[in-house]
């Protein structure tokens, strides 16, 4: 999974302006494989020139645009794993993504996008992946969730993604002229050991796309955007979708509150729901660096005690790696594995 590095290795970052695009996903489980592949070449050519407009409303010094989760497919909801991989997954190599590249290119900004892709080497799986381009074009990261409830990981297949592709491609870093970025996949902002790792590779800007369910009251994932800020005291760009259609799922349950929160945990800009570019903000890199070198109780990353939690997690093995490297993939399995899960817990007390 070679990568190209990105325009620099950020130490002379400043500031520039970011954008949480929030655009409506339209889903394709009830097309046919070609009615699929169409329609995700048309959402790319809508987001295409909704990007367009949104650097040209927020100016040139806009550098970084990140799409909500799986913005061109909807997700498989019920879909058995090789008929989502065939209508839904994009090649690492398609056109699809040269397609996004292309963007990318043309509009001058570092494009995060969020999609279910093919690997070769894992011939009748998907990952979900959150992929980066720089302004060149050029692939800068390519991260794949760990956490899903349904969805395969590359933890389902952990020995030989690790002697494939090494743990640098687990929790890749892109080291760039706007600062240091690292992806995190919808409700993994739930999970603080994952920001916290990425974080301690380096990273600064959580790129976010997510597709969650708003209420006018804080939900949990916008409590966690705060605390994973906070902690690490890093940049969050989190794009929602407005929206989705095409599948039973009430349309509106996942619509609106993209936002961006500053290294302090302070929201900079919240968009309402619908599409809308309005979750767009200046994210001062150098503020943040600064904090980060700065002496202080609020500097938490300098403060983590590894050692200590290194040793307590290793206690446990609540959901053990390579849960497919000997099966099939199949909803099933992943409906016995969160039970085994929890009996786990159960087991060693932690639940009743």
């Amino acid at each position: 999974m070679s990568m190209s590095p990105g325009a620099g290795t950020g130490p002379d970052a400043t500031a520039f302006r970011a954008v949480a695009l929030q655009t409506a996903t339209r889903a394709v489980n009830g097309l046919s494989v070609t009615e699929a592949r169409e329609a995700i070449g048309a959402a790319i050519e809508r987001i295409g020139q909704q990007i367009a407009a949104a650097v040209a409303w927020h100016g040139t010094d806009t550098r970084l645009v990140v799409l909500p989760e799986y913005a061109l497919t909807g997700f498989p909801m019920g879909d058995p794993i090789e008929v989502w991989a065939e209508k839904a997954a994009l090649d690492p190599d398609g056109p699809e993504y040269d397609r996004l590249a292309g963007v990318a290119e043309r509009h001058r900004v570092f494009l995060t996008v969020n999609a279910y892709e093919t690997d070769k080497h894992y011939p009748g799986l998907y990952f979900q992946g959150s992929v980066v381009f720089a302004p060149g074009g050029n692939v800068v990261l390519r991260y794949r969730r760990l956490h899903s409830l349904y969805t395969p990981s590359p933890y389902d297949v952990w020995d030989s993604y690790l002697d494939r592709y090494g743990l640098d491609a687990v929790f890749p870093v892109a080291r760039t002229d706007i600062g240091n970025l690292a992806a995190i996949a919808s409700e993994e902002i739930l999970y603080p050991e994952l920001a916290r790792a990425l974080a301690l590779r380096g990273a600064e800007i959580f790129l976010h796309s997510t597709s969650e369910a708003t209420s006018p009251e804080l939900t949990p994932k916008e409590f966690a955007r705060r605390s994973r800020a906070v902690e690490n005291l890093a940049v969050v760009v989190s794009a929602n979708s407005a929206g989705i259609s095409g599948i039973p799922l009430s349309g509106d349950s996942t619509n609106g509150h993209s936002e961006i929160v500053d290294h302090l945990g302070r929201s900079l800009a919240r968009a309402a729901s619908g599409e809308s570019l309005v979750a767009a903000a200046e994210v001062d890199v150098a503020a943040l660096r600064r904090e980060r070198a700065r002496p202080a109780m609020s500097n938490l990353l300098a403060r983590v005690k590894t050692g200590l939690w290194a040793s307590e997690y290793a206690r446990y093995d609540l959901d053990p790696a390579n849960g497919l490297r000997d099966r099939s993939a199949e909803r099933a399995f992943f409906v016995r594995r969160h039970q085994a899960n929890i009996d786990r817990l159960r087991e060693a007390g932690i639940v009743s």
